[in-house]
């Protein structure tokens, strides 16, 4: 055995992978460090990303490292709070008025509609608290009654005290006051219908034939004493007569067929309404609402009745 076998033998054999491997990692470090030496660095752009990952997480770079950093909200970088002013004047003063504030303000076509209608209807109950004033007796009596009925006045003249059992021939106690009542008439607009009627019991005289007769000749009998006043338009007036078929109360008591025998006076306010209502709306549009309320009546008479 030769020097060189003895010293292979004294020393312990390398395993034949480890020369493989090694050439193995040999050539991967050449092929990153050719991959680096290839590769740019954009050092303005990383610099650009590293600022707004600083903003983005709050960092603040003005203070000394020994403190610590503190966060920020965008918030703060517009708005700021505002410096408290003293208020100019040491009194507070309150201006008064004597319009009703929600009487000029209307918001709505049908607020101001239904305002309109309001004025209309209450038009008509002026008038007719004004009749009653003035015929408050009678109307205490029971020998007049009024009522509102939309834009009509009923005026109802009972049996008692006008007119005698089976005639048209008023008294003169109710001559008077039909007087009275056409004087009230002529100081307000509308047409007045004059309505007979006349309970159930069948009627047969030498002047008047039926219960229709009758009926007419009453209501013709109060058109007579309205047209006493000179004032009394006579287009105004209608005369009907419904004899029994319209009655009241019931026909089967005397105290019924009693109710039933009465003349009505219609006094129709329809149009003149609707003139008012007109004029409403023209001072609403105008902004003048506290006018609106005081629209009167227009006394004129309306022609054209059938």
């Amino acid at each position: 055995m030769t020097s060189v076998d003895e010293a292979q033998d004294g020393k312990r054999k390398v395993p034949p992978w480890v020369v493989t491997f090694a050439d193995l990692m040999s050539i991967l470090m050449c092929f990153f460090v050719l991959l680096l030496s290839f590769s740019e660095l954009d050092a303005i752009r990383f610099r650009q990303i590293a600022d707004q990952m600083a903003q983005a997480f709050g960092v603040q770079r003005e203070i000394a490292a020994i403190d610590t950093p503190q966060g920020t909200t965008p918030i703060f970088d517009k708005f700021a709070p505002g410096t408290p002013e003293p208020t100019p004047t040491d009194d507070i003063r309150q201006q008064t008025s004597d319009q009703k504030p929600e009487l000029l303000t209307y918001t709505s076509h049908a607020q101001v509609e239904s305002t309109v209608q309001e004025i209309g209807l209450q038009k008509v109950a002026d008038s007719l608290s004004k009749l009653q004033e003035a015929l408050a007796s009678e109307v205490a009596r029971g020998t007049l009654g009024m009522r509102q009925d939309q834009t009509r006045i009923i005026i109802r003249v009972e049996e008692r005290g006008s007119f005698p059992s089976g005639s048209a021939e008023m008294t003169q106690a109710f001559r008077s006051v039909l007087g009275r009542l056409a004087h009230e008439l002529t100081q307000m607009p509308g047409l007045l219908t004059i309505e007979g009627h006349s309970d159930d019991v069948p009627i047969r005289t030498s002047r008047y034939s039926s219960n229709w007769d009758l009926s007419s000749a009453r209501a013709s009998s109060v058109v007579n004493a309205l047209l006493h006043n000179p004032d009394i338009d006579p287009e105004r007036l209608k005369v009907q007569g419904f004899a029994e078929t319209r009655p009241r109360a019931d026909n089967h008591t005397a105290e019924g067929r009693s109710l039933n025998r009465r003349v009505e006076i219609v006094i129709d306010l329809t149009e003149s309404v609707a003139l008012v209502q007109n004029r409403a709306r023209q001072l609403f549009d105008q902004g003048r609402a506290d006018l609106a309320f005081g629209a009167e009546w227009e006394v004129t008479q309306r022609r054209g009745v059938d």
